[in-house]
């Protein structure tokens, strides 16, 4: 196994450890032994970092399924390399920050850090595993665990209501995913991602290579609350802020841009792919940025925000594409500039965007509220995080000289390229693309000042706060401190990341570009009095002027009302699927078993009619595959028919439970008749063991009591059993005519003893050459016994507490 499987197994070992953690070290905050982890995993992933860098990828395979073509396969390239480093050096931040935030005396931490690990091993799997049926493992483990993250107060309703709305919807993206990963193996014959790259040529002509894009992209879209299946992002910041932090900016939101990325080999070139990428992404930005406005929470403002700046580098992702068209020319550059600018952004985002997750969770653990109406003149009593507000939304904004400028200024470039594209008639359409950029940009401007201004800013309104304002402790401030350090850094010496993460992270993306082509040049501040600088001017200029005039303008979000939102959609989409299931639910779910027998009869009687009667299955058998009936056949036969139609008869439950056995035990003979010794033995127990458990529990039956039905329930019965009869009898009879293969029993016969060593047959084909179905059907069981037990038990004890009530 090599360190990279260690990598994505080692936060699942310590999941196993997370309980003892807890309970034999209560004094110590579980904290500080998780973030060994997050840390040592971040120190080994950098020592690669010379060897990605020199273009290096490192790959190793564990046999999982072969027979499935299904591999434990990992892959490091920068890609890879780069996500990996944001989960585990965010993760650092963000244990750290929350041995502060939670406190290990009214919280459950064991819990808290179980799913956390939990998330944090899987999206490891999803960025470093090159099987596909391995990536969607890992990326449905990414839903499940950041549902029951967010779900973390789970007393609250919004939490439960957030969780399920993420949940529903990224599960939903996921199993769309699926299929097209399902089709990329019908096209390629394989699951691996590198695999299908070398086979791009001959995948691209195939009719499901359509299909399979829609269908990524559906998964990509919903992870990375893409337009319209965003609003599960603001509804999921009712999780606790480390979560926020984590999840919602630098991991789990990006595993759509990974995946996008991830794919970009494969399918950029296609116009299908450019203008459902590049669009969605475009129009993402725009709302999301238009929306943040309009909020009152901090946290939700920077949920908008977050799904803004998920559509921008989406969309610089869908333009960085074009490259792929205008290879092999020096134009290939002119393209991929937006590429780089994405992945730029998305390091920058990280950083901003977590520190400003931070600031929010600090603030409102040191007042009580998030609420910008409440909040103002925090700047003198929370200095240091009002200094760490500033860098953050001066970033996000777009200001130099932070990090946040520099890719926004490249992602100005990178749109403002696609109006000379000679592709899908963006000559004359790809205006748009700068145009709602430019717009969407303005909006961020408003919503960061919001942030810093109107939290820091203003009159201080001690009354309408739940706590004295203060600074934060010191340990809360390290992690938004370290990552607003980094903003400054990069945004002063961006060029420590053109060789080292820029430039591999490219490569992977636009593998064939960089035939001859640099796509990654020196990234500075000042290029000029060109037009990316002056769109930047104009953002501060009508962004300053809207924010100081908000109270007059913001009146135009009544134009977009909550009742014709796509949260309120969603939930009379939830309402109406609920009442339909419960209407159908009571239909069918009468608490008859009679009618449960119906519904599986009738199902079996049209389905295998239909099949015997369209496809003309139905053949007798010949003479030689039939063998005489004896005398005392027909006397067991007719005998077991009598006690059969007997039952119906019975006027005592008593009666009915002998013929029933009599039944069972006519049966068993004609397992002697035919040689079959060992049927005949276990049924001969199981009639045995079931007569006296019906003689057990005869006492406590209830009364035998023939109930009148009408000729329509009597005629329903026996249309039913007489079609049963006949479907079954046709099909062995089928079986008996029909001698195309050979008998699998030679097999048994000639390798029990040789393969499992056992001379009964019968036993060794339950044990060993089916010992999977058995082993189930004994877990299957147990689960039965237990439930039946638990349920027996609760009923004991509620009716003990009644008694003692009384």
């Amino acid at each position: 196994m090599s360190f990279l499987h260690y990598v994505i197994i080692l936060p699942f070992i310590f999941v196993l450890l997370v309980p003892f953690l807890y309970k034999y070290f209560n004094k110590i905050h579980t904290g500080w032994f998780i973030l060994t982890l997050p840390i040592g995993l971040f120190s080994l992933l950098m020592s690669y970092l010379p060897t990605i860098s020199d273009g290096q990828i490192i790959k190793h395979d564990i046999g999982w399924i072969p027979s499935l073509d299904i591999h434990f396969s990992v892959y490091l390239d920068g890609l890879g390399l780069l996500f990996s480093l944001l989960i585990t050096g965010i993760g650092s931040l963000v244990v750290l920050y929350s041995v502060y935030y939670l406190s290990k005396e009214s919280e459950k931490l064991n819990t808290f850090y179980t799913y956390l690990l939990l998330f944090m091993g899987a999206m490891l799997g999803v960025v470093l595993s090159d099987n596909i049926i391995v990536l969607y493992l890992f990326w449905e483990l990414t839903s499940i665990s950041s549902f029951l993250l967010i779900a973390y107060w789970y007393k609250r309703e919004k939490s439960r209501y957030g969780a399920q709305k993420s949940m529903l919807i990224t599960v939903f993206g996921g199993l769309a995913m699926l299929a097209g990963f399902i089709l990329m193996y019908i096209m390629s014959d394989t699951f691996s991602i590198r695999e299908m790259i070398s086979q791009i040529d001959t995948m691209s002509t195939q009719s499901l290579f359509v299909p399979a894009m829609l269908l990524i992209l559906l998964g990509a879209f919903t992870k990375s609350a893409q337009f319209p299946f965003h609003i599960w992002l603001p509804d999921a910041m009712e999780a606790p802020t480390p979560v926020s932090a984590y999840l919602h900016s630098a991991t789990m939101v990006k595993a759509g841009l990974y995946l996008v990325a991830r794919f970009s080999p494969i399918f950029a070139g296609q116009g299908e792919w450019f203008w459902l990428v590049t669009g969605f992404g475009i129009v993402t930005l725009f709302w999301g940025s238009f929306n943040a406005v309009r909020q009152t929470d901090l946290k939700s403002i920077l949920a908008f925000s977050t799904v803004s700046q998920l559509g921008m580098i989406m969309s610089l992702l869908g333009i960085g594409s074009l490259s792929v068209l205008a290879n092999p020319t020096e134009n290939a550059y002119f393209y991929a500039v937006a590429t780089t600018a994405a992945i730029f952004h998305l390091i920058n985002h990280a950083t901003f965007k977590g520190a400003l997750f931070m600031m929010v969770g600090i603030v409102d653990h040191e007042t009580g509220t998030r609420d910008i109406r409440k909040l103002g003149g925090l700047m003198s009593l929370m200095p240091i995080t009002f200094t760490i507000a500033l860098i953050g939304t001066f970033s996000m904004a777009g200001l130099p000289p932070f990090n946040g400028f520099l890719s926004k200024e490249m992602f100005f470039t990178g749109v403002k390229n696609v109006t000379q594209a000679e592709f899908f008639n963006l000559q004359t359409w790809g205006i748009l693309i700068p145009v709602l950029a430019w717009i969407a940009s303005i909006f961020t401007f408003v919503y960061s000042m919001m942030i810093v201004f109107k939290t820091f800013t203003g009159k201080h309104q001690p009354e309408k706060l739940q706590k004295k304002a203060h600074e934060a402790p010191f340990g809360m401030l390290i992690p938004p401190i370290i990552l607003v350090s980094l903003v400054i850094v990069f945004g002063i010496f961006p060029n420590i990341l053109t060789e080292t993460i820029l430039l591999p992270t490219v490569t992977s993306i636009l593998p064939s570009v960089l035939d001859g082509y640099g796509v990654v040049s020196e990234i500075s501040h000042w290029h000029g009095w060109n037009l990316e600088l002056f769109m930047t001017i104009g953002v501060i200029a009508i962004g300053t002027l809207l924010y100081l005039t908000m109270k007059k303008w913001k009146s135009i979000y009544k134009l977009f009302p909550d009742r014709f939102s796509f949260n309120r959609f969603y939930d009379r989409t939830l309402v109406r699927m609920e009442k339909n299931s419960n209407w159908i639910m009571r239909k069918h779910m009468t608490g008859y078993t009679r009618d449960y027998l119906v519904y599986i009869f009738s199902f079996i009687i049209m389905v295998l009619g239909y099949v015997l009667i369209k496809y003309t299955t139905f053949i007798w058998p010949a003479e030689q595959f039939l063998a005489p009936i004896q005398t005392y056949e027909w006397i067991l036969a007719i005998s077991t028919v009598l006690a059969a139609a007997a039952i119906l008869k019975a006027s005592s439950r008593l009666t009915a439970i002998i013929l029933i056995g009599v039944v069972g035990y006519m049966v068993s003979l004609f397992f002697v008749i035919f040689r079959a010794p060992d049927l005949a033995l276990t049924q001969l127990v199981v009639e045995t063991i079931s007569v006296a458990l019906f003689l057990l529990c005869f006492y406590h039956l209830p009364e035998l009591r023939r109930e009148m039905r009408n000729i329509r329930f009597r005629i329903t019965n026996l249309l039913i059993s007489i079609g049963v009869g006949v479907i079954i009898t046709f099909i062995a009879l089928s079986v008996q005519g029909v001698n195309g293969l050979e008998s699998i029993s030679r097999y048994f016969v000639e390798n029990s003893y040789k393969k499992a060593g056992g001379d009964n047959i019968v036993n060794v084909i339950l044990v060993d050459f089916r010992g999977f179905d058995t082993m189930l059907e004994i877990i299957v069981l147990g689960i039965a016994s237990l439930g039946v037990y638990s349920l027996i038990k609760l009923r004991l004890e509620g009716r003990d507490s009644i008694h003692e009530n009384k």
